[in-house]
């Protein structure tokens, strides 16, 4: 289903599907009772298109849940009311190379981790997408949200964060498109992400990582795509040992890639719990309210001043 009835035609042609619409309503009225909803539309028109799905359906929504937190309470509290079974669709916890580190972290290789920081320097064509140009977040609410909710899922929530998102001269037009924010969780954990989209000086010095240090080792992963958007290069991942010399980092199998795999991660959870083969649901709408809170409580950081500098007498 699109709006643009040629558009759902012309991708149905070409995967053989006998039906298209361009409404909700009759999207409903011949879905089959064991339907899944993938809901991919801004995030702004969630909560218009959420009353419209019929109770107790299984429903995957692209992130994020809404602009706001409050777009999001309405969005989870829609799901609570019409029993829907609805997950976000938070794909790089279900990136093969996400999933490689988390079974080495699994087995003890990194040992206790204190360290987890996610840098970004890449140039992303904005304009691609039209709907942002309007939209009154941008970079963390639709790009490094996959980052926070990815933390979220290694550490559970910070206690509390230090952010800055700011817009850049050559994208005047939009709202904030680089950030840097540190995540407090205690203790001697470092956590931080900095992203920015604006490194238009060929591909030299672009960089996209996620990056673990634990008591026993380390890895990293490359999330491909963001280099040379939209063709990527291949996702990566890497493991070195403490103590470890310099060439000594291994890289690690990685079969896949963000899209389409991650993607297929989530819709899969979602359809093997609603079948009941697993018990737990980890994008489920209240656990991405949560990523949610923590994006606005990142923008709330942004807005609000930083210890002055006092330089006295």
């Amino acid at each position: 289903m699109d709006q643009s009835l040629e558009r759902a035609e012309l991708l149905a042609k070409s995967h053989a599907i006998a039906r298209t619409f361009d409404n909700i309503d009759s999207v409903v009225q011949f879905a089959p009772d064991d339907v899944v909803y993938d809901i991919a539309v801004p995030a702004s028109q969630l909560s218009h298109i959420l009353p419209h799905i019929p109770d107790g359906s299984a429903v995957l929504m692209q992130k994020p849940m809404g602009e706001t937190l409050k777009e999001a309470r309405l969005i989870r509290d829609l799901c609570r009311t019409k029993g829907l079974t609805a997950s976000v669709n938070f794909s790089l916890r279900y990136s093969p190379n996400n999933l490689a580190i988390s079974a080495l972290a699994r087995a003890g290789l990194l040992g206790d981790l204190h360290d987890l920081q996610v840098q970004t320097t890449t140039y992303t064509p904005w304009d691609l997408w039209t709907f942002l140009a309007t939209a009154p977040r941008v970079e963390i609410m639709y790009h490094s949200i996959h980052y926070f909710d990815l933390i979220r899922s290694w550490l559970g929530n910070p206690n509390s964060v230090y952010a800055k998102t700011v817009n850049d001269p050559h994208t005047a037009n939009l709202a904030a498109t680089k950030t840097i924010a540190i995540l407090d969780y205690g203790g001697n954990m470092r956590v931080f992400v900095a992203s920015s989209h604006h490194h238009n000086f060929g591909q030299k010095h672009q960089h996209s990582f996620v990056q673990w240090e634990g008591t026993r080792g380390a890895a990293r992963i490359s999330m491909g795509l963001n280099l040379d958007y939209p063709m990527g290069v291949p996702d990566t991942a890497e493991f070195a040992e403490r103590g470890c010399t310099e060439d000594c980092w291994q890289a690690l199998p990685v079969a896949g890639a963000n899209i389409p795999d991650g993607f297929i991660g989530t819709m899969g959870a979602l359809q093997a719990f609603v079948e009941g083969s697993t018990a737990s649901l980890p994008t489920h709408y209240e656990d991405a309210f949560q990523t949610m809170a923590l994006v606005e409580a990142l923008y709330r950081s942004s807005e609000q001043s930083g210890e002055v500098l006092q330089l006295g007498d």
